[in-house]
């Protein structure tokens, strides 16, 4: 078991290297928009779209791999205020509803992504397909995330505090 959160947590590691790696790229692409723009004179489309490109893959990226249950922004005062089963069944019901839309949702997207192999990006043109592909990634890493936070309330496994954004009761 050791051995498999020692993976788990290289694995995290390795996610959170990409997402700096991303950050970086971005932000290399936004010096060079400005430059060229402004020092110049010569504005240059290929940099403004690399850093939406950045933007978008590090969102999903970071939502997928990265941000931990304990790490998301919650309204949950609600939740703070019920006891432990009712905590549960919340958790049970939220896992639940959000499985079914985004497993009801992935053969739509798929298709979706799949059809825009049809059309590039203006500047670097890279097909749409490609671009739009982290989100499968990160649906299907929602589904597992989910799927185990369902396991967990279920068998009454998940720690409270990560749910309650790391505050011990």
């Amino acid at each position: 078991m050791q051995q498999l959160t020692q993976i788990g947590a290289w694995l995290h590691r390795r996610a959170e290297n990409i997402a700096a790696l991303m950050l970086a790229i971005m932000f290399i692409a936004f010096i060079v928009q400005v430059a060229f723009r402004y020092l110049l004179n010569l504005p240059i489309g290929g940099a403004s779209e690399l850093t939406i490109l950045m933007w978008l893959w590090l969102v999903l990226w970071g939502a997928a791999f990265v941000l931990r249950e304990a790490d998301e922004i919650r309204f949950d005062f609600v939740l703070a205020l019920a006891g432990h089963r009712v905590r549960r069944v919340m958790s049970v019901l939220a896992a639940v509803a959000l499985l079914f839309l985004y497993g009801y949702s992935l053969p739509a997207v798929w298709d979706y992504v799949t059809f825009m192999k049809v059309q590039d990006t203006s500047y670097l043109d890279i097909p749409y397909d490609y671009v739009y592909s982290i989100y499968i990634i990160f649906a299907v890493a929602t589904l597992i995330r989910y799927a185990w936070l369902l396991w967990s309330a279920l068998t009454d496994r998940y720690v409270e505090h990560a749910e309650l954004g790391g505050h011990e009761e």
